[in-house]
């Protein structure tokens, strides 16, 4: 009854919530994260009344199953962005921007963090520093692809920007482990060259390659089932599988074999999108099945954001370091990387301004650099820190960026009750509108 009771007041309060960003002009999602801080353990939960808000953060951590669901399933909807039709006319340029502007973040916020580190040793060390650069090359897909298909973004920069995010990430797993291999040199004084550099490109790769299989194998059994509904129930079931399997850690020889699961559910709907001649009604399908699965996503994840590192002036001082450059190098990344690859105008002006959402990925190596020790510690509550402030404005940056850029037009944003209205005949249409 409790799960049951605090996942429903979730989703009453995003819902509620995103009808007063509406009215501010903001998206859904921005929406959604402050609902989850209003429910979660510093503000509702703090009453102690079981079911009316996340109690604790171990309370949060409960559902995490579902966050695990819906990342995968944003995910696999991203992987809709890489048809092969498309990437004939954005692959080359998506792929330099994916990997340039993400090392150029790295780099920036490496030199400003040492720097910062000559200057205060005490508050943050060089490890700490490496760590952090490569943590500043992720961006967050979802709160991305949240706002493209609410304002229903459709042009040049939203063309390249879900490949551009898909790629980030693979770059941005490879940066960290390199970074933070190298971080755990300088605290051991000695170099794993398998951890730098084998276990990272083994990660990517078997991902992708358990992605590209569990893909073909889905369309071979979606073509036992002509009925809508049970190739919806067919699509639900193998994103489900891939998110499990994904999970999969072991070990062979001394060499830890990890999967990524946002690469494998991205490759399982790349290559579905790309053999399926109907996955295009189909994708369609299941994003209307998941809009509630995304919204206790961000409720949950703004539930989880530890609003207790605001306490600590340390912690927020290297985070705002942390945020200035970071900002300044997925900026200045993504522009001169598509000025160098001769990307239209708007592309070069906004989309670097849409990369800046940081969620997920960002903590899910934040949590890896745990093993640092005390370094480890700091760098978690720095990457909180930004994770709050990136995710709260982040989603509201983007829907700026995209509508200057002409990709979001006003008369596009219409209810499901002005599309419904319009199908009637004259007469209702009238009593309708009165």
């Amino acid at each position: 009854m409790q799960a049951l009771l605090s996942l429903s007041v979730s989703l009453f309060a995003g819902l509620m919530l995103s009808r007063v960003a509406k009215l501010m002009k903001l998206p859904a999602v921005t929406a959604y994260l402050v609902a989850g801080i209003l429910v979660g353990p510093y503000v509702l939960g703090a009453l102690g009344v079981p079911g009316l808000g996340f109690t604790s953060m171990a309370d949060v951590e409960n559902y995490s199953i579902l966050c695990d669901v819906a990342l995968g399933f944003i995910a696999f909807s991203i992987g809709n962005e890489f048809r092969l039709s498309q990437l004939k006319k954005i692959g080359k340029q998506a792929t330099v921007i994916g990997i340039l502007q993400a090392v150029i973040t790295t780099l920036l916020v490496d030199i400003a963090l040492i720097v910062f580190h000559l200057c205060a040793p005490d508050i943050l060390s060089l490890p700490a520093a490496l760590t952090l650069g490569a943590i500043a090359a992720a961006t967050a897909p979802a709160a991305t692809l949240m706002v493209v298909k609410q304002y229903k973004a459709k042009g040049p920069v939203t063309d390249i920007l879900l490949p551009v995010v898909a790629l980030d990430d693979a770059v941005g797993l490879m940066l960290f482990a390199i970074s933070f291999g190298v971080a755990r040199a300088m605290q051991k004084g000695a170099v794993d060259v398998i951890s730098v550099v084998v276990e990272p490109i083994l990660e990517i790769v078997l991902s992708l390659a358990l992605g590209a299989a569990m893909g073909f194998i889905f369309n071979f059994c979606e073509r036992f089932f002509h009925s809508r509904s049970k190739r919806l129930s067919m699509s639900i079931t193998f994103v489900f599988i891939t998110i499990a399997f994904s999970m999969m850690k072991f070990e062979i020889g001394g060499v830890h074999i990890g999967f990524s699961s946002l690469l494998v559910c991205m490759m399982l709907g790349t290559v579905f999108c790309n053999i399926c001649d109907f996955s295009e009604e189909l994708m369609e399908r299941v994003d209307r099945w998941t809009a509630p699965l995304f919204v206790l996503f961000f409720v949950l994840s703004g539930a989880e954001l530890e609003l207790s590192v605001f306490t600590n002036f340390a912690i927020i001082l290297v985070g705002i370091v942390y945020i200035l450059s970071r900002s300044v190098g997925k900026y200045s990344g993504a522009f001169v990387s598509a000025k160098l690859t001769k990307c239209d105008d708007n592309i070069v002006k906004y989309l670097g301004i849409t990369l800046l959402p940081q969620a997920g990925v960002a903590l899910g190596m934040a949590m890896k650099a745990g093993e640092l020790g005390a370094d480890g510690m700091i760098v978690a509550n720095i990457t909180l820190f930004a994770v709050l402030i990136y995710e709260l404005i982040g989603p509201m940056l983007t829907k700026i960026a995209l509508t200057k850029a002409g990709d979001i037009k006003p008369e596009e944003r219409t209810s499901a009750r002005d599309e419904h209205i319009k199908t009637m005949p004259e007469h209702k249409q009238a009593k309708h509108l009165k």
